[in-house]
C-alpha cells in the first residue's frame, strides 16, 4: 500500500511539473495549460477546394490533413493590429489601399485585398506602441492554391528596422531577397491564413516581405493580424 501511495504521489508531482513547463510554452495543441488561453480567430469562408496543381517547390511544407489545431497563447493576449496604420515599399498599390491590411476583412473577394508591384515588396504595420508578440496570422490570397515566395516577417523597435530587429519567419532558403537565408518552409495559401509564432519578441513595427508567387510575380495582402500584449 505504501508503494502504491508513493507511486501515485510521484506521478502527481511529475504531472504538476509537466503542466508548469507547458504553461510557459504556448503553441499548437488540443489542450489548454495554466497561464494560457486559446487564440480565438474569426476565419473567412473557404474559396476553393481540391488538390492544387502546378505548384513547384523544393521547400514546401506538407499541408495539414484537417483543420489547424487550437493555438495556445499567454493569458491576456489580444489583437493588436486592427485599424493600425500601414505603409509599404510600394506606396501606390496596383489594386486596393493599404488600410485593407488591418481592416479585419479576410474574405478574399474582389475589393478586399491590396495588390503590390512585381518583385520584392513589403507592408509595414505601426502597432502604435511597444508590444510583446504572441502570434501572427497572415492572409496573402486564398481564391486559389498558390505559394508566395521569399516570405520574411520581422519586428523592430523603429520604423527603419535598425533597432531590435527580430526575424519571426523566413522561408527564403537561397537568400534571393537579400535578407538572409531562412530555414522555414514555403506553404500553400488557405482560408485559415498562415499562423506564425510571435516568439515573445518585443517591438513596435512589423514588416512583411514577399517576392511574387507561383501564379504571377505580384504581391498580395488580404489581412495581417498581430496578437500579444502592450508593454506601455
Amino acid at each position: 500500500m505504501r508503494w502504491v501511495v508513493g507511486a501515485a504521489l510521484g506521478l502527481t508531482v511529475a504531472l504538476a511539473a509537466a503542466a508548469e513547463e507547458t504553461a510557459v510554452k504556448p503553441g499548437l495543441t488540443t489542450t489548454s495549460a495554466p497561464g494560457t488561453q486559446a487564440l480565438e480567430l474569426q476565419l473567412p469562408k473557404p474559396l476553393f477546394v481540391g488538390t492544387p496543381k502546378n505548384i513547384k517547390s523544393t521547400n514546401l511544407e506538407k499541408p495539414l490533413p484537417g483543420k489547424r489545431p487550437i493555438y495556445q497563447v499567454p493569458a491576456g493576449t489580444t489583437l493588436l493590429s486592427a485599424g493600425k496604420p500601414v505603409t509599404s515599399s510600394d506606396p501606390a498599390p496596383i489594386i486596393g489601399t493599404l488600410d485593407l491590411v488591418t481592416d479585419k476583412g479576410k474574405e478574399g473577394a474582389e475589393g478586399s485585398m491590396v495588390e503590390l508591384d512585381y518583385g520584392k515588396q513589403y507592408v509595414q504595420i505601426d502597432l502604435g506602441k511597444m508590444v510583446q508578440l504572441a502570434a501572427l496570422v497572415v492572409w496573402h490570397f486564398h481564391q486559389e492554391a498558390r505559394v508566395y515566395r521569399d516570405v520574411v516577417v520581422q519586428v523592430a523597435e523603429d520604423p527603419d528596422f535598425i533597432m531590435g530587429v527580430v526575424t519571426l519567419f523566413n522561408n527564403d532558403d537561397d537568400n534571393s531577397s537579400g535578407l538572409g537565408a531562412g530555414k522555414d518552409k514555403e506553404y500553400l495559401e488557405t482560408y485559415e491564413g498562415k499562423l506564425l509564432d510571435g516568439k515573445g519578441a518585443k517591438g513596435r513595427y512589423l514588416r512583411l516581405y514577399s517576392n511574387g508567387n507561383t501564379s504571377n510575380d505580384l504581391n498580395h495582402y488580404i489581412e495581417v493580424e498581430a496578437y500579444g500584449k502592450a508593454l506601455e
